[in-house]
Order: C-alpha cells, then sequence, then structure tokens
C-alpha cells in the first residue's frame, strides 16, 4: 500500500475544515500550515477559499510570504481554491494596492468578478482532465481568469449565463486553481486530481 501524500493546507483563514475533510476522504494526509517551517515536510500545499486580502496580510504578519513562494517557485505542487487561486496569480484585478500574492500562476485574476455575496452562484462545468461528467461548482464571490500566458492550461469555462466562457480552472505546470469551491460539495475529483498531480512530482524525484 503507497504512503499517504502529505497535502499541506494553508491554515490562516478560510474553507481550512472543508479541505481537511476531503483530503482525508480520499486518502491524503491533511497538514494545517501556519508557520515556515512547516512547508518542509509536505508534498504539495492546497490554497483555501476566503478572503484574499485578509490572508495576504497574515502570510506578511507571520512571516510565511516569502518562504512560501520560494517554496512554489522550487517545484511544491499547489492548488488554490477560489481566494487560492488569487492569491496564486501574478497580477490581481480589483484588489488593495498593498495586496501580496504568490506569483506562482501566470494569469491575472479579477476578485469578486461575478458580484458579491448575493450573486454567487453554482453550476455544472466540464473539466478537461477530469472524468466522470460535469461536476457541480459552486461560485461564492468567486474570480476569474482575465488573461493568461502561453503555458497555461484552460481547463474550465463557464457553460452559459451572463459569464458564459469566462475561466475559471486552469494548470500551469505543478500548480492549479480554480474559481469555484469543490471542497464544499462532496465531489472529490478535484482533491483527486491535485493528489494525483502530486504522486507524479514524486514519482520524478
Amino acid at each position: 500500500m503507497s504512503t499517504p501524500v502529505r497535502i499541506g493546507i494553508l491554515a490562516l483563514q478560510g474553507d481550512v475544515r472543508e479541505h481537511h475533510a476531503a483530503l482525508t476522504e480520499i486518502g491524503a494526509e491533511p497538514v494545517s500550515i501556519r508557520r515556515a517551517s512547516e512547508l518542509d515536510s509536505i508534498d504539495g500545499i492546497i490554497i483555501p477559499g476566503g478572503e484574499s486580502t485578509t490572508m495576504s496580510r497574515l502570510l506578511v504578519v507571520l512571516g510565511l510570504l516569502e518562504p512560501l513562494r520560494e517554496a512554489l517557485a522550487d517545484g511544491l505542487p499547489a492548488y488554490g481554491s477560489c481566494a487560492g487561486m488569487i492569491m496564486l496569480a501574478r497580477d490581481i484585478l480589483d484588489t488593495r494596492p498593498d495586496a501580496q500574492h504568490l506569483d506562482a500562476l501566470d494569469i491575472t485574476v479579477r476578485r469578486n468578478a461575478f458580484g458579491r455575496q448575493v450573486a454567487s452562484f453554482e453550476t455544472d462545468l466540464d473539466i478537461d482532465g477530469i472524468d466522470g461528467g460535469p461536476m457541480r461548482a459552486v461560485f461564492i464571490r468567486a474570480p476569474w481568469v482575465e488573461s493568461s500566458g502561453e503555458s497555461v492550461q484552460i481547463l474550465g469555462t463557464v457553460p452559459d449565463g451572463p459569464a458564459a466562457g469566462r475561466v475559471v480552472a486552469v494548470r500551469q505546470g505543478d500548480v492549479l486553481a480554480t474559481s469555484f469551491h469543490p471542497e464544499v460539495t462532496g465531489d472529490r475529483r478535484v482533491h483527486e486530481y491535485f493528489v494525483e498531480m502530486v504522486r507524479a512530482v514524486q514519482g520524478k524525484q
């Protein structure tokens, strides 16, 4: 039996508990990350949904911003959902001028692109690379990808409605991001996809 992969979850704010539950359910080992020293013990990291400017401030206050940036630049696999997508981006629109980000994805994202809490919605999405048919996607004050570099794979777009065609799932190398929250639906396919990404990295080492 293979050793469970250790997936860190940035546990500063947001949907930490939900990601813990999802990872445990699929046989991975979740680890809460609050200190830079803890980054050395994990095989991959999840940046959860939450409030990106609060997350940004706490990364700075706790001395985690630069160590996490360096770990990602050195090849630590990462997955970001909603605010996590924002944090992983190189450029962010409609944010505070002092907001920090992790520069791990060559994308420009727009915060709260679908509107505030009252404009949150659900839809069914097909995600490239994930079998089993469309998955239910929950968007809560979600971003979307305004533009992306040539090395970024577009995995999913909104199928219909006013936001039809907007990019909401991307991958660049070993970094994955979605605008939506798969941790809240009970569908574990995105987490399984990420864990397989991590295992593939381990297989190359």
